[in-house]
């Protein structure tokens, strides 16, 4: 029987029970594609983040992430939490990188009371896609705008709309391998989203890194500016700092470690 170190870690949150949660799990070596799979699955949560040292140097570690039912290309908040747990771990650490296999070399720093997390910044380009926005339950003229890492940014009326939707997730999942972001103007903050991704068994993700890699370069043309305040309205919450620079996002937030335990395979 082999015992791995597994930590669950609250992400973009300042406490327990909020933000996204995201189990990080150091390896020697990298197991199998389909243990891992198997894994994320078993820990039930949004994503899984898998760390491995990397050996050519390059970086401080590989990094993967699974969600219960497929790898992806690109999680945000699971990149934080494993910053969070190296830097933790190592209080003479102030930044850690990592590479990943899809999206470049990324990196975790301390600032103040929480990180930073350099993200690609991916600028979607508007696109009519109304089989997503009837699923989402939004006026057919709603505007909308596409990443092609599979990102649809769907721009609502209000922040209220936001709150009230009610996506018809089946169809949303007809729609393919899809993460849709309903965004808008916020009312207690700049900018206010949810995010839906049922192709990836997750009605609604807590709080998304990826979706603000791609609303941060539509809100910065948006509102003038480079940096802005956001909150995402799932029923946990998480609130993130969102800047621009260059072909960069720079997200901010905090973290919480809830768990420390030990898988057995």
């Amino acid at each position: 029987m082999t015992r791995l170190p597994i930590v669950q870690i609250d992400a973009f949150a300042d406490r327990a029970f909020t933000g996204n949660p995201a189990a990080v799990m150091p390896l020697d070596t990298w197991l199998a594609d389909e243990v891992l799979q198997s894994i994320a699955a078993e820990n039930n949560l949004s994503e899984t983040a898998f760390l491995v040292k990397d050996a050519s140097g390059a970086t401080d570690y590989e990094l993967r992430w699974f969600t219960p039912a497929a790898e992806v290309a690109l999680c945000g908040h699971a990149t934080l939490a494993s910053g969070h747990f190296l830097l933790a771990a190592d209080p003479a650490l102030n930044r850690v990188t990592f590479q990943t296999r899809q999206a470049g070399v990324l990196a975790v720093e301390r600032a103040g009371t929480g990180y930073d997390l350099a993200l690609p910044a991916w600028a979607p380009h508007p696109k009519p896609m109304p089989e997503i926005v009837a699923a989402l339950g939004l006026d057919p003229a709603t505007e909308s705008l596409w990443y092609e890492a599979g990102y649809a940014l769907v721009v609502a009326r209000d922040a209220a709309q936001v709150r009230a939707l009610v996506p018809d997730q089946a169809a949303l999942a007809r729609c393919g391998k899809l993460v849709a972001i309903v965004t808008a103007a916020g009312d207690d903050t700049d900018v206010i989203s949810r995010v839906f991704t049922p192709y990836y068994d997750i009605p609604e993700d807590p709080v998304t890194g990826s979706a603000h890699a791609v609303m941060t370069p539509y809100w910065a043309g948006r509102l003038g500016r480079d940096s802005f305040t956001a909150y995402q309205a799932s029923a946990r919450g998480g609130h993130v700092g969102c800047r621009l620079e260059g072909d960069r996002v720079v997200l901010s937030g905090q973290c919480v470690t809830v768990l420390e335990g030990v898988f057995l395979i």
